[in-house]
């Protein structure tokens, strides 16, 4: 059943009122009409079975059969910090990455980024990083749509490290020394609930410089198995782990 999300302000009693947006792809792409059936995630994660009772240009009416709890999420908030990668690699990390289960994606600018940050783009960028998000949220029929944040500076993303429980970061000099241990670790560490700040490098990998501010900042330094993965592949490397050892090991 095609899998959608609603606000708080679109649910009205035993009515949901979908997006325009909602509506193009129910009618135009799904091909649905009235009397189907769709399930809709609500504000506090769980989720509706609702039959379609009108489709408009720009909004859907459904009714509410029930609710149910129906838990995809991953028992730990993963958030992937990755510097800005060309092309359409850091779309690619967005949509797999919300597949696997992050929670959250946090581009940034380091010293050897290839990618600059225009500024007088960013609102339409982030757009359509946050569509990707949401589609990428209702294929995999997740509880919630990933947080996608606006690029911020190296600086400001030691500064934001401290909101988590344990942060990371995959370091392709620990995997050339054949280190294996310290990832599943950090992961022995976390209970159910708490968060995991994932940190990956440009192309060029990080400085020195940055690696001691990393270190100086109290960040495990990992290596993610023996071979070394571009910059796209690590985060849904240590994705799979993560949901191997907490979802599927258990």
């Amino acid at each position: 059943m095609q899998r959608y999300f609603a606000e708080q302000s679109q649910i009205k009693e035993q009515q949901i009122f979908l997006s325009e947006e909602d509506a193009h792809h129910i009618g135009k792409v799904m091909r649905m009409a009235s009397g189907d059936l769709i399930e809709v995630v609500c504000p506090d994660g769980k989720i509706a079975e609702c039959k379609i009772e009108n489709i408009y240009s720009d909004h859907v009416v459904a009714t509410i059969l029930n609710r149910r709890e129906d838990v995809r999420e991953l028992p730990i908030k993963v958030a992937i910090a990755s510097s800005l990668l060309k092309g359409e690699k850091w779309e690619w990390v967005i949509q797999k990455g919300t597949e696997l289960g992050a929670s959250h994606f946090l581009p940034f600018s380091s010293s050897r980024s290839v990618v600059k940050w225009d500024s007088g783009k960013a609102e339409k960028k982030v757009e359509r990083w946050r569509k990707i998000a949401k589609e990428a949220s209702e294929q995999s029929e997740r509880n919630r749509i990933p947080e996608v944040f606006s690029p911020i500076s190296f600086k400001e993303l030691l500064e934001k490290s401290q909101g988590y429980t344990l942060t990371v970061v995959a370091y392709e000099e620990k995997a050339r020394e054949n280190e294996k241990s310290l990832f599943f670790s950090v992961l022995e560490k976390l209970n159910d609930g708490d968060s995991l700040l994932v940190i990956f490098g440009p192309e060029g990998g990080f400085t020195k410089e940055e690696i001691k501010q990393f270190e100086e900042a109290g960040f495990s330094l990992c290596g993610l198995g023996p071979r070394i993965l571009r910059a796209e592949t690590a985060p849904l490397y240590a994705l799979s782990a993560i949901s191997f050892y907490f979802e599927l090991q258990r």
